[in-house]
């Protein structure tokens, strides 16, 4: 070896260099490329993964608020009749208010697109403003009432807490969710 020209040398070093870059160097080097991309792709993937944990977290934040809204707008539209519940609980409104319910008449439904009408004919008496103390709580109760054929008169032989007798009809409503969802379904066909 000692005796070969100076290009000999070269030519080894080369085909040395040659070997390391093709056994040792360009496989590392692939390696390195194929992690670093598979690290790309894991930190867009991780970064997606994010933004959708992000748009998870705020529709559970409007399911948590929906649900919530849906639960009071059931306590003003029951889905439910619940005509014990609102008898006891007018029982207890015209007892508060120290008027007497003179008759609470139930009547049948009456069926509209989404909900269905339940017309309670009512009786009352008592004085003008313990009559109206009722009517206001009546207006602050959870559930959602409306006043129809509302009149008032004098009794005839009045005291001091019964001077009005008021005849009316309240009505609740009754929500039909399956008759909501058939609409929905028929509209999305």
């Amino acid at each position: 070896m000692k005796d070969w020209p100076w290009y000999g040398y070269v030519l080894v070093a080369l085909i040395m260099l040659g070997l390391f870059y093709f056994i040792h160097y360009k496989p590392k080097n692939d390696e390195l490329v194929s992690i670093r991309d598979e690290r790309i792709r894991t930190e867009k993937e991780v970064e997606m993964l994010k933004q959708k944990k992000e748009e998870l977290d705020q529709i559970e934040k409007e399911l948590k608020l929906m649900t919530t809204q849906l639960n009071e707008l059931e306590a003003i539209i029951p889905q439910e009749e619940e005509i014990d519940v609102i008898l006891r609980r007018i029982q207890q409104l015209a007892f508060d208010s120290r008027i007497d319910i003179i008759r609470f008449t139930p009547k049948a439904l009456i069926a509209r697109e989404f909900f269905s009408e339940k017309p309670i004919s009512m009786e009352l008496t008592g004085n003008y403003h313990n009559i109206a103390i009722f009517f206001d709580k009546l207006s602050n109760f959870s559930r959602l009432f409306t006043m129809e054929d509302f009149s008032i008169r004098a009794l005839r032989d009045q005291t001091d807490s019964l001077t009005v007798r008021t005849n009316s009809t309240a009505k609740t409503y009754v929500f039909h969710e399956e008759t909501y969802q058939e609409e929905k379904g028929k509209e999305g066909k």
